[in-house]
């Protein structure tokens, strides 16, 4: 996380308060799109862990699950997306007040799915690996 700072999001990321309830709750998680796709930022606070002080695995699966689909979306512009398959892998712990990043990959994207996989990092470490399957929306 070479200019993203312990503990500072950077002021290029953005945030969209307003946009999902679940998120707003849980975040806020911010995203930045640059040339190769989404680069997404979320900083735990201690409403974000569980009893052993860690950052709660359904807190990472719920900023995995922002992160790809916003890929999957292109920030939802054309369309928005339910993801209908999520498959996580928790490789170490987070901790609060230390930024976690994620940067999803499309995989392939049909007429009505798009398959897409991450890494959630901290602190130089993988803390979670994630793929996932979502189903392509029209705009309402």
């Amino acid at each position: 996380m070479s200019d993203a700072g312990a503990g500072t999001i950077p002021d290029r990321y953005s945030t969209d308060p307003g946009f999902d309830p679940a998120e707003d709750h849980t975040g806020p998680f911010y995203y930045h799109q640059t040339a190769e796709g989404f680069d997404c930022l979320f900083l735990p606070k201690a409403k974000n862990c569980n009893v052993n002080g860690l950052v709660h695995g359904g807190v990472l699966m719920t900023f995995a699950d922002f992160s790809l689909c916003m890929a999957a979306t292109n920030h939802y512009k054309e369309e928005s997306c339910s993801t209908i398959s999520f498959s996580s892998e928790f490789v170490s712990a987070a901790s609060i007040g230390a930024l976690i990043r994620c940067m999803p990959k499309v995989i392939r994207k049909t007429g009505s799915l798009v398959f897409v996989s991450g890494e959630l990092e901290s602190d130089g470490d993988v803390v979670m690996a994630f793929s996932a399957v979502v189903k392509r929306l029209r705009e309402r």
